[in-house]
């Protein structure tokens, strides 16, 4: 019986294999198209519905792997993805992953991680720099924004005075008033999950009208905080988005932030897209106020071409997040004074050494390389809006401050006569293969989006999308 790992000698074989496969991927994805032509249980029913009892060959698992995951999947590196918030696992960014697999380090406090926690909190700040952030802020890296937001939310429920809720809780309380969360009616979901975790509930989401270019109306935050307080109900917390889902607007954080801090409420500022055009002053500029947040998140695996998962969470008052979530058993109590333990800042206990691709990123391509590529999509994407303001048929639906465009074909038909032949339309586009598109909401009515993100995106690309469009178009009518 053989016992360890696999020989070193199997490993660089196929280390070498997979460096080779991953180099040709990058060169061939856009090949494929965007969205694998299969059916929901063809995956399934192509792997063995039990595990093997014996071991197989490195070669035969990269053999299986090119013929049923490669092809069989949605392909976020491809240059016509322009779905969602298009997205790039980038080249120095994979290497980066690679490594830490490799170093499998867990950097739960320092001790169990120095070189992850250390480059981590210089990484961040290295960010923090580079979008123009105070010194005061400092970050860490969670896996989503979903989750950078649950945690600046539990740190606003915390630090609600007279609560007491890390030591007594929520559960069968009747002296808790009920705690009132404030977004736009734009703002991401995971407003609402947090809520639903940290037992305030969704009903206590207060979602604000927005202005004409769906944006929060600050006079509305106003009314609904007085009128909460008045009923009795107790705010702890005011989410302003940088670069909303649907639209990529941007809230009006001054003037959110100056009610934040006269109410004494908890600022969180949601810039998971763009909170990274940033680094571009006058992309900066669009984002005026953010720097008075008491938190402010931001997805370098968004558009700073980290490989998913990384998101950063930029926090003013650490001692306050650590506040909320610090909790040191015996067995995790070490000598070192001085030091950050990660573990401190949220709920997870173990910590991936995320920061070691996002230091690599940032390092191959450099700020004004990074600066560039974004400048670049922003121009790609206003280059569609012209088109689109110009076709007759069609329609731009919201700005367009950074990569993403909203609009859709229009006619004499009714609203829900013309939403219906833009899903139809949709989804003729997408099914043709070589650009993947998405859709929203905006006030009722179905739009579509497309979004400029990956490193690989041309004006061809683009080029393609808008005449797969048209002539869809032509061809529905």
């Amino acid at each position: 019986m053989s016992s360890g790992d696999i020989p070193a000698s199997t490993f660089r074989a196929a280390a070498h294999r997979v460096a080779d496969m991953i180099a040709d991927y990058f060169e061939r994805v856009g090949d494929y198209p965007v969205v694998p032509k299969i059916r929901p249980g063809d995956v399934a029913q192509a792997l063995p519905a039990i595990p093997p009892e014996q071991p197989e060959s490195m070669d035969r698992i990269l053999d299986d792997y090119q013929r049923l995951v490669e092809p069989n999947t949605t392909h976020w590196n491809h240059p016509g993805f322009m779905a969602y918030f298009a997205i790039t696992g980038s080249k120095p960014g994979v290497l980066g992953e690679a490594l830490a697999a490799a170093l499998n380090a867990n950097a739960m406090v320092w001790k169990t991680g120095p070189a992850a926690t250390e480059l981590e909190l210089r990484v961040c700040d290295w960010l923090r720099q580079m979008v123009g952030l105070p010194s005061e802020f400092q970050g860490h890296i969670n896996d989503t924004a979903s989750i950078g937001t649950l945690l600046a939310l539990a740190a606003a429920r915390h630090q609600a005075p007279g609560l007491d809720i890390r030591r007594r809780g929520m559960a069968g309380r009747s002296d808790l008033p009920a705690l009132t969360i404030y977004a736009s009616e734009e703002a991401h979901s995971s407003v609402d999950k947090a809520a639903v975790t940290l037992g305030i509930g969704t009903d206590n989401v207060r979602r604000l009208p927005t202005d004409d270019g769906f944006r929060m109306i600050p006079q509305a935050l106003e009314q609904a905080i007085d009128e909460d307080r008045r009923a009795g109900r107790a705010p702890i917390a005011v989410v302003g988005t940088a670069g909303t889902t649907s639209t990529t607007s941007v809230d009006p954080l001054r003037a959110i932030g100056a009610i934040c801090r006269r109410e004494r409420l908890w600022f969180h500022v949601d810039a998971a897209y763009a909170g990274s055009a940033a680094i571009c002053p006058e992309y900066r500029a669009l984002m005026e106020g953010w720097e008075e947040a008491d938190s402010v998140v931001l997805n370098p695996h968004k558009w700073l071409f980290t490989p998913v998962d990384c998101s950063v969470l930029l926090v003013r008052d650490p001692d306050r997040l650590k506040a909320a979530f610090s909790l040191v058993p015996e067995y995790l109590r070490t000598k070192e004074a001085g030091v950050t333990n990660l573990m401190d800042l949220g709920v997870q206990l173990g910590r991936r050494f995320r920061a070691l691709k996002l230091w690599m990123v940032i390092r191959a391509f450099g700020a004004e390389g990074l600066r560039e590529r974004i400048r670049h999509h922003g121009a790609l994407a206003r280059e569609f809006a012209e088109r689109v303001r110009a076709e007759p048929g069609f329609e731009l639906c919201a700005p367009v401050p950074f990569s993403v465009v909203c609009f859709r074909a229009t006619s004499n038909a009714s609203p829900e006569e013309q939403d219906r032949f833009n899903e139809r339309l949709l989804d003729r586009v997408n099914a043709a293969g070589p650009v993947f598109l998405s859709h929203t909401k905006l006030r009722g009515r179905f739009v579509l989006r497309l979004a400029v993100g990956n490193l690989g995106t041309t004006a061809a690309h683009v080029e393609t999308a808008w005449r797969l469009i048209r002539e869809a178009t032509v061809g529905m009518q």
